[in-house]
């Protein structure tokens, strides 16, 4: 890296160096911002869908509960 670094000091390209580390750092953090997005809307269907089970459950056993009230 340092000699890349020095070729590009030794032309007195500094302007695009530093346009190519901030490309570097501007893709690194697109990445890193879109897999957090990513796994954040894992996340949430995991619980839209642990929230659909338990409702389901809950529906059949107050249909259960409903249905052996009227026998009594």
């Amino acid at each position: 890296m340092s000699d890349l670094i020095k070729i590009f000091t030794e032309r007195g390209d500094l302007a695009h160096l530093a346009l190519l580390l901030w490309a570097f750092a501007a893709s690194a953090g697109l990445w890193f911002a879109l897999r957090e997005l990513a796994a954040a809307s894992r996340r949430f269907d995991d619980f839209v869908h642990a929230l659909e089970l338990f409702n389901r459950r809950a529906r059949r056993r107050r249909a259960r509960d409903d249905h052996d009230g009227d026998h009594e």
